[in-house]
């Protein structure tokens, strides 16, 4: 339901999300819905790349809501001192992956996240125009969870079938090498190359 508060279960086991006409999952046990303001209107681009973040707040924690609440502009910024770093910054992006697998989305695909930044896709740049953003919680230091790829793969699955026109898959390091690393030297792209949606021309130039 949205606006309601996060309740994630221990471990949440995602096989198959469905995405609506609208850009938004369907209600279940394992996804929540919680719409974040920071989103405005696409051009008339096609929606051609998908880009894969890592996020924790703060960095390196895994527990509480904070990525979400910094995600609506309700973050309490007095609650740790890091926070200071990003007290004026509004982001968004359209789907946060918790270590656990359950799923958040907090903008409609069909509508521009502001996940990407300065960034260029085979000359193009602003790639929030064009693009779908998922954040998994993680960092650069560390192996991402298997219930995190189920739940990827899953959300995969539902993106690749709601928007035929997606046909690259990247990380934020590739579409702003100069000011990204995520998500990270932990990532197992050959997992998703193999059991991903997508022919393996659409992945980053890299031996599976």
């Amino acid at each position: 339901m949205r606006g309601a508060a996060l309740s994630t279960p221990s471990w949440a086991h995602v096989s198959s999300v469905n995405l609506s006409e609208q850009g938004w999952l369907s209600a279940s046990p394992n996804v929540h819905i919680a719409p974040s303001p920071n989103f405005n209107a696409r051009p008339s681009e096609e929606i051609s790349l998908l880009v894969l973040h890592n996020i924790s707040l703060p960095p390196n924690c895994f527990e509480g809501d904070a990525v979400v609440q910094f995600f609506q502009n309700q973050l309490d910024f007095d609650a740790h001192p890091w926070f200071e770093n990003i007290r004026d910054v509004t982001v968004s992006a359209h789907f946060f992956i918790r270590r656990n697998g359950f799923i958040v989305q907090l903008v409609s695909t069909l509508n521009r996240a502001w996940h990407a930044g300065v960034s260029e896709h085979q000359g193009r740049s602003g790639c929030n125009d064009f693009s779908i953003g998922i954040e998994l919680e993680g960092n650069d230091t560390q192996a991402f969870s298997d219930p995190q790829y189920q739940a990827l793969l899953a959300l995969c699955q539902a993106l690749y079938q709601r928007h035929p026109s997606l046909n690259a898959v990247r990380g934020h390091e590739h579409i702003a090498p100069s000011r990204k690393t995520d998500p990270g030297p932990y990532f197992d792209w050959a997992h998703l190359v193999q059991n991903g949606p997508w022919g393996v021309e659409s992945y980053p130039d890299f031996r599976v």
